[in-house]
């Protein structure tokens, strides 16, 4: 069982310290997070804080960016096979950002993994653009980015189909995935164009791992830091973990982990997670 995990941390730089605390309290839980996907790093890669991690049992592929964005894909090195406990062979055919794009905002960053007892796995953290409001430049720039995506995804699935799509989608995919439904309307997040495009990657063959399994009411991953949005409960479920059909069959649970919203310094979104089987 491998268990893969992503988490808009909203700066490392601000947030290592919980971002290893997590990683430990899961790996003292014995329920050790095998590989964790960070979105919005907020920081260069010769400021990646490869040495930390690594003592925390962590290697790391980094795609950065100065003040924005910025992802990343962690693996736990004991949980590695053998052919890839070598740095350099690690990370498989990595990719950064959407080939062909002439988007230098780093936004996607992709990998083959070799994890012990598990056939290889293509992890593709991402970070989706946030799209500012509908009828902005931001948000024609969000749906230009999210058709690119489509196709791209398109030709990774015909190449890889152990494939999981891990990350902060800024894509509330339907009703029940946010707090106040009627508040919401035509606002950015939830608009039809962007579920529309949500329903496209879904269309792919992708699955949304989170909904293959019974779930409580309400469950989120990002509230607004202002107006006790984490105390009220009001929040959105925008951070997915979207699985090929080869892993869905050996998906066995996917849930959202609101412990760290609890800390001090917290980051506004939570981790989210999902356990594997071995095969």
């Amino acid at each position: 069982m491998i268990r893969i995990a992503a988490w808009n941390v909203n700066s490392l730089k601000v947030r290592l310290p919980q971002v290893i605390r997590w990683l430990q309290e899961q790996n003292q839980a014995k329920t050790p997070i095998d590989a964790l996907c960070l979105q919005e790093l907020k920081l260069t890669d010769d400021k990646y804080p490869h040495a930390e991690l690594e003592a925390a049992g962590y290697l790391s592929l980094v795609a950065g960016q100065k003040t924005y964005n910025g992802v990343a894909i962690l693996v736990r090195r004991g949980a590695l096979a053998a052919i890839s406990s070598n740095v350099e062979t690690t990370f498989l055919k990595p990719t950064r950002n959407i080939p062909g794009s002439t988007d230098e905002q780093q936004r996607i960053l992709a990998a083959t993994v070799c994890f012990k007892g598990v056939a290889p796995l293509r992890l593709i953290s991402a970070y989706f653009p946030n799209g500012q409001a509908p009828g902005s430049d931001k948000f024609s720039y969000k749906l230009a980015w999210l058709r690119a995506l489509e196709g791209w995804l398109s030709d990774e699935l015909q190449q890889f189909e152990r494939l999981a799509l891990l990350g902060d989608f800024n894509i509330a995919p339907g009703d029940i995935d946010v707090h106040d439904p009627q508040a919401w309307i035509g606002q950015n997040l939830v608009s039809v164009e962007e579920r529309a495009a949500f329903q496209g990657l879904i269309q792919l063959g992708l699955v949304d791992s989170f909904r293959l399994f019974e779930q409580p009411p309400k469950v989120f991953s990002w509230w607004d830091y202002r107006m006790m949005g984490f105390r009220r409960n009001a929040g959105m479920r925008i951070d997915h973990i979207l699985l090929s059909q080869q892993l869905k069959g050996l998906c066995r649970a996917s849930w959202v982990d609101k412990i760290p919203r609890t800390w001090e310094q917290p980051s506004d979104h939570a981790p989210v997670v999902a356990e594997i089987a071995g095969i």
